[in-house]
């Protein structure tokens, strides 16, 4: 396989030639974003089969002829676990590069583990060990090493390779349209885009508040957010999650009494404590319609209710070891409990999942099917 680091605009341009008309390409990218808000693009690795290139956005200005070529609806785009790489095009182009592929989303269809990570799979399905020295490397630094080009291109190369043997696999089982659904839900800008107004559902510990300090918390949050995206920081930097609560808690209304809060510095009350009080005093007049919620828990299963999730619980087990899959894959012991309290807006009821186990644990829930004892074994009948 050719291999190639590209630094220029004329190698870009050698690079898409090379490129164009690919039925699919193998794409990954490293970034950095310990210091900002959005990723920082640092190295974009790119493989069809028969080369690989990493291509280097910190000597090239313009990345837009590699662009049009993964943004090119007639090949195949190739990730592992691709949601933070995807949010970088995304905030590139304003949309995705699709169609896409997904080789852990496959991979826990074929069985080979939820949320398998990418060194792993590569160990299942090529049974190769890749080196993981350069996980944490800085990214930005220049020059790179060779080290780290290495396994910046490897990670390219084997992913393609993971790629056909998956898609063989998949197309063996009769399963290969199963994902579709999957991937375009990877694919859909809303994935990706940013609403700060519900940013406060991301905030840690936020379930110890509640009513008026909630409507608080939003708008802290939302200012928070619009603040981390202008200033391009982590949202950390503005103001910490901790200190977010203690504000939505005591919800001060006056400057001496934001001083008074544990870990907000005196730099931040000062440039923008007028600003907070503001938007404290915007969401205390709010009405109680107005507050946003928690998600409600689900109430607690009746012995009943508990024992026929026991049931499906088994009936999922029976079912993911008919297909070789995990049942975690196909359901968590949340779902199912939802299931039995009358839930159907639910993953297990949806797709794929619903193919190889929800239909039947709809059929269990109605009586139709059970478990039952054969010879020693259990069985899913009629």
């Amino acid at each position: 396989m050719q291999e190639f680091h590209v630094d220029s605009v004329t190698g870009l341009n050698a690079l898409c030639d090379q490129l164009r008309g690919s039925e699919w390409l193998a794409v990954d990218t490293e970034f950095m974003r310990e210091k900002s808000y959005f990723p920082q693009l640092c190295l974009l690795q790119v493989s069809n089969g028969h080369l690989a290139a990493s291509v280097d956005p910190l000597a090239i200005d313009d990345l837009a002829p590699l662009l049009d070529i993964l943004y090119d609806p007639a090949t195949v785009k190739v990730f592992h676990s691709g949601s933070q790489d995807l949010e970088i095009f995304y905030l590139l182009r304003q949309s995705l590069p699709g169609p896409l592929f997904d080789t852990q989303l496959a991979a826990t269809l074929l069985g080979l583990g939820d949320q398998v990570g990418y060194g792993a799979l590569v160990q299942q399905v090529l049974d190769h060990s890749l080196e993981k020295g350069h996980t944490r490397a800085d990214w930005s630094r220049r020059p790179l090493e060779q080290e780290q080009l290495r396994y910046a291109l490897d990670d390219v190369i084997y992913l393609g390779e993971v790629y056909l043997k998956l898609v063989a696999s998949l197309r063996e089982k009769g399963r290969d349209r199963w994902l579709e659904d999957d991937f375009a839900r990877l694919a859909d800008p809303m994935t990706y885009a940013v609403d700060p107004d519900e940013s406060w559902q991301r905030v840690k510990g936020r379930q110890r508040l509640k009513g008026i300090q909630l409507a608080v918390l939003k708008a802290l949050s939302a200012w928070r957010e619009e603040r981390a995206i202008a200033a391009d920081r982590p949202r950390r930097w503005i103001i910490k999650d901790e200190v977010l609560l203690e504000l939505a808690r005591r919800m001060p209304d006056e400057t001496r009494q934001l001083e008074r809060i544990r870990g907000l510095e005196s730099g931040t009350v000062k440039r923008f404590g007028e600003t907070l009080l503001e938007r404290i005093a915007a969401a205390r007049k709010l009405t109680k319609g107005q507050w946003p919620e928690e998600k409600r828990r689900s109430p607690r299963l009746s012995i009943n209710q508990e024992a026929m999730a026991d049931l499906l619980m088994c009936s999922l087990r029976l079912l993911a070891e008919e297909e070789g899959i995990t049942p975690s894959a196909l359901a968590s012991q949340g779902d199912i409990e939802r299931l039995v309290l009358g839930e159907r807006n639910l993953a297990i009821l949806d797709g794929w999942r619903k193919l190889i186990a929800g239909d039947a644990l709809l059929e269990v829930l109605a009586g139709r099917r059970a478990p039952r004892v054969e010879d020693g074994k259990i069985y899913l009948r009629p």
